[in-house]
This record gives structure tokens, C-alpha cells and sequence, in this order.
């Protein structure tokens, strides 16, 4: 080799050993952030991994119930449960403690499908043995076929029994921005979205009602759950109804001393199947069906899905399916009265399709 290349050889590798060193100090930097991330994450649970007995779940800090909700149901720091959509969110689990006893969670999702409440149900009842669970039926529980999911992430991870080893699962950008909620909330510089046992007020501040608007609203079938519309009119008159056949299964597996209520939810009469249509005879068939699960599993079976003084005045909704905060009030006194006398409504608010 020559004078001249052995001079330049030094120059060749020069660069190359820098841009090795770089790569593999870039390289550590990288895996020491993503390690340290992590391990941020994996301390501060932002979704209730490590909840259950004897681990109370953390401050629901994101909007999204599907990621929130499990750590409640594995808490075990509720013994009754009220199960549904958006329908049913408005359920004060305070007011129905008081009225039936025990300590209540309202795990109500908006526009959950029937499998996605079946998941959370599962949680609750594999974390206990529940005083009480009250499902609030809507029309998608009769359909034919169901929809699994939505549009909106239902993340299979958290509701599977190995949840505590789904670090990994977690560590997302999501993940991380829960994480910093969870962390600012300890240090008492931000409250907690929702309510430790699932509850929030998700509808507009009652001052703020507009009558007109919700008439609009109500007149156009305007919802945000439309997943918890009435029965397309497509939908056969008879036949199965899958969700209701699980329903019955999940009924049968309950300790025999838990209390089991099933109610129809009061959408607006505008929004439920009319007598002599498709939906509506639909509708009925999967009354019937209820009530037939309710008495042979000892459920109490209440139905607020009727034309009533409640259902047929457009000042009590906010839209087709949302009624508004009074009413809630009113639900859990008729299903507090409900089950103390087996009778229906002496103003026709509900029907009692099946008694324990």
C-alpha cells in the first residue's frame, strides 16, 4: 500500500467510528427513555391494572369509559351495579344505595353494545359476590344480530383475566397522557372526570335547556347513542335475540341471593316502536322474552319503554333517547316502589312485566 493511501485511511475511518458511536449512544438514549416511560407508566396505573381486593382503583381521569370502567368493576369496592347505556348513565348510584341498599357503581356505557356490557358485567361479578345488578335494556338488546362493537376502541386487553400483565398494552401515547392526569391529581392540581363509583352528568347543565331545541331534536330522531335507537324496520318481527339468550346465561350464573332488575329505559315515545309496525311488534316480542327470563332467573322486570305522561312529553328529554336529570330522580323512586309492590305505575309510567 502506498504512502498516500496509508495517510487517508485514518480520514475513512474517522467518520465511521463517530457515526457508530452516535448511533449506539442515540440507540441507549432511546431504550433508557422508553424503559423510563414505562416504568412511569407501569407506577402509576393510569387504567387500574393492579386494581381489586384490597387496591382501590385510581381517579378516572380520560373520557373514555371502555378504558376507564374495568378498574372499577375489579375494585371490589362496590357490591351492586347498574349496567346499560347512555340511558341509564343519569342513575344516581347514590340515590339507588339509598333506595335498595349496598354501595352502587354505575357502569353504564355510552352506546355499549350488549357484548360490551356482558365483558364489563363479567369484571364486576368475578371480582365478588354482588348484592344487586340492574341492567337498563335498550332496543339493540333485540336485535337479531348485535353489533360486537362501535366505532369507539374497546380495548379486549383490559377485560381479560391477565389484565395485571398487560403492562405493555398501556404504554401509548394515551396511555402516558392518563398517566400525567393521574399524576397532576395526586398532587391535587387536577379533579378526577368522573366520579369514583362511574358516575358523571354527561348531558347539558339543565339552565341551559332549551325546549324549542330539544323538539327539534326529538322530531328529527336526533341521538347521540344511535346504537340505542329503536329496531330498524328491517328487523324481522320474530326470531332470535342472541344478546338476551347471553343475558339469561350471565342471570343464571349469579349467586342466588343477588338481587336482579331489568328495566326497558324511557326513551321517548317518538323513538319506540310504534303498535302494528315491524319495530314494534319486534319490540314486544322482546318484552315478552324478557319477562320470561326474568321469571325464571327470580329478576324483577320494569318497563318504562311505553307510551306514559313521562316518555310522551318532550320536556322531560334532551333528544329522542335522553331524558333529563328529574327524571332520573323519578326512574329510581318507580323502581324502588316497583319492587316493594310488584304493581305497575298508578300514573303509567311502567309497566311489571315479570316479578321475582
Amino acid at each position: 500500500m502506498s504512502r498516500e493511501a496509508l495517510d487517508i485511511q485514518p480520514l475513512r475511518s474517522g467518520p465511521a467510528q463517530a457515526w457508530r458511536g452516535f448511533a449506539a449512544a442515540f440507540c441507549g438514549a432511546a431504550l433508557a427513555v422508553g424503559l423510563a416511560v414505562a416504568g412511569l407508566v407501569a407506577a402509576l396505573d393510569p387504567y387500574g391494572l393492579r386494581a381489586g381486593r384490597g387496591r382501590a382503583a385510581g381517579p378516572i381521569m380520560d373520557r373514555n369509559q371502555r378504558f376507564m370502567y374495568p378498574q372499577i368493576a375489579r375494585s371490589g369496592a362496590f357490591d351492586a351495579a347498574v349496567f346499560g347505556t347512555s340511558t341509564a348513565r343519569l342513575l344516581d348510584p347514590e340515590a339507588l344505595g339509598a333506595a335498595f341498599g349496598g354501595r352502587f357503581a354505575n357502569l353504564a356505557v355510552n352506546a355499549a353494545t350488549p357484548d360490551e356490557q356482558g365483558r364489563l358485567a363479567g369484571l364486576f361479578l368475578a371480582a365478588g359476590r354482588p348484592r344487586m345488578v340492574l341492567f337498563g335494556l335498550d332496543a339493540t338488546w333485540c336485535a337479531v344480530a348485535p353489533p360486537a362493537r362501535t366505532q369507539h376502541p374497546f380495548p379486549d386487553w383490559l377485560y381479560a383475566p391477565g389484565a395485571p400483565r398487560g403492562l405493555w398494552h398501556q404504554v401509548s401515547w394515551q396511555g402516558l397522557t392518563v398517566a400525567a392526569g393521574v399524576a397532576l391529581h395526586a398532587l391535587h392540581l387536577l379533579p378526577a372526570r368522573i366520579r369514583p363509583d362511574g358516575y358523571a352528568v354527561f348531558t347539558p347543565p339543565e339552565a341551559a335547556y332549551d325546549l324549542a331545541r330539544a323538539r327539534a331534536h326529538i322530531r328529527a330522531g336526533t341521538a347521540a347513542d344511535p346504537d340505542a335507537a329503536a329496531p330498524a324496520a328491517a328487523e324481522p318481527a320474530e326470531g332470535g335475540m342472541p344478546a338476551l339468550d347471553r343475558l339469561d346465561a350471565l342471570l343464571a350464573s349469579l349467586p342466588r341471593e343477588t338481587r336482579r332488575i331489568l328495566a326497558f329505559m324511557p326513551v321517548h315515545a317518538a323513538a319506540q316502536g310504534q303498535p302494528g309496525t315491524p319495530a314494534g311488534r319486534r319490540e314486544a316480542a322482546c318484552k315478552a322474552r324478557a319477562a320470561e327470563i326474568g321469571r325464571a332467573r327470580g329478576a324483577l322486570v320494569v318497563d318504562f319503554r311505553i307510551p306514559s305522561p313521562v316518555t310522551t312529553e318532550d320536556a322531560n328529554y334532551w333528544d329522542a333517547l335522553h331524558y333529563r336529570l328529574p327524571v332520573a330522580d323519578r326512574i329510581v323512586a318507580a323502581l324502588k316502589r316497583a319492587a316493594e309492590t310488584d304493581e305497575d305505575a298508578p300514573d303509567g309510567f311502567y309497566r311489571v312485566l315479570a316479578r321475582p
